[in-house]
């Protein structure tokens, strides 16, 4: 069960090869936070291996998203219970995102300095990462609050939201894919201050400060979407389309043709296409009823495309233009629609989003294990396997 082979054999041979290559121009990471990073890599002991730093904080990440979803299944605590999240957990939440930002900023710098910097390691990270992206949106969703007709925001400014964050994710691995260099994008470090900030704020004062007008009418709540979709549009987005437009004149692009570099946009982009058909047509308004389930089952489907994606992008192969996916997400959207599942499609998208949920967690454990066996390494050990 835990054997089945996803990589392909052109792909194995493609990730030896493979070489990282990636550039931080963020002055917030490189003037701020990197030589924090340096000095807390100093008090990690050189036998833990690189990839027991990247689990672990991806689990702080789990432990605080079910801490939360324990006291806010339906995003209303904050908006008609203030006090139903007790402060603790607002403040575990700050310390949480805390660790899970240090431990995927350090897993790097020990690979390097432990000299076990492999391709499963960072398929690894940011295989993780592409999961704990909407998980840390997810999170945020609470302090905030379900629309409650006087504050907070709606679960469609939520989806939109969790959509526009994670096309910012695809775009890096894109352009990666297009370039062959991974540009840190700017937003990752921001976002992860705000984040913290913004716990420790709601922990301090309490889920009050957000319900409350900042300036002109306008809630931090508004702020932050409109910062979000103004850094996504003017900045995050052009980026990419310049550095692979720069790659272009250099003649570095590692695709020759439009429909090679286009590919790895089909499956993402025809998955929000399903998902808001689901949205916008749903017979009983399935985002309304089950915000936190279908949020969750996007961010799982996103990470499992994205992450075929990486993949193809680290050994230099083709990804398919339909991922496999699409397909079952067809036939639910197709008969939540059409009124075929009736009463009973919140049933069906709790069960499908477990299909989901469990079918990506299999495919991670399949790759690693395949990866691991074909670079003759452990994947959580720095002890050398023996060659059979």
């Amino acid at each position: 069960m835990w054997r089945r082979r996803y990589v392909s054999s052109r792909q194995l041979d493609g990730f030896r090869r493979y070489k990282y290559n990636a550039v931080d121009t963020n002055p917030l990471s490189v003037y701020i936070m990197q030589p924090i990073w340096n000095k807390i890599i100093k008090i990690v002991p050189l036998w833990i291996a690189p990839n027991v730093l990247t689990f672990s904080g991806f689990v702080m990440i789990l432990v605080n998203y079910f801490l939360i979803a324990s006291y806010d299944w339906d995003y209303t605590a904050s908006g008609t219970s203030p006090g139903l999240v007790p402060t603790w957990v607002w403040l575990f939440s700050a310390f949480t995102t805390f660790c899970a930002y240090a431990l995927d900023s350090i897993d790097g710098k020990h690979a390097r300095r432990t000299q076990s910097s492999t391709p499963l390691g960072e398929l690894f990270d940011h295989g993780l990462d592409s999961w704990a992206t909407s998980i840390f949106v997810l999170s945020f969703f609470s302090v905030c609050s379900r629309d409650s007709g006087k504050s907070g925001i709606s679960v469609y400014t939520m989806y939109i939201y969790l959509s526009i964050v994670l096309f910012n994710f695809m775009c890096s691995h894109w352009e990666k894919y297009n370039t062959g260099v991974l540009f840190l994008p700017w937003g990752y470090d921001i976002s992860q201050v705000v984040l913290i900030a913004a716990y420790l704020l709601t922990g301090s004062v309490g889920v009050e400060v957000w319900h409350k007008p900042l300036l002109f009418g306008f809630y931090i709540t508004d702020a932050l979407v409109i910062l979000l979709i103004g850094f996504s549009l003017f900045l995050s987005f052009p980026q990419t389309l310049y550095n692979i437009y720069r790659a272009h004149l250099k003649k570095t692009l590692r695709n020759n043709s439009l429909y090679e570099g286009l590919l790895p946009l089909v499956s993402p982009l025809l998955l929000f296409m399903l998902l808001t058909v689901w949205v916008a047509l749903s017979p009983v308004d399935i985002l309304a009823k089950q915000p936190r389930l279908f949020l969750w089952m996007v961010g799982v489907a996103f990470s499992n495309v994205i992450c075929k994606v990486i993949i193809c992008q680290m050994s230099s192969t083709q990804p398919e233009l339909f991922h496999w996916f699409l397909f079952p997400l067809a036939l639910v959207v197709y008969a939540a629609i059409s009124g075929l599942l009736g009463w009973m499609e919140e049933a069906v998208l709790a069960v499908f989003t477990v299909l989901v949920t469990a079918a990506h967690v299999h495919y991670g454990v399949c790759v690693g294990r395949q990866l691991s066996d074909h670079l003759n390494i452990y994947i959580f050990s720095l002890k050398k396997r023996v060659q059979e």
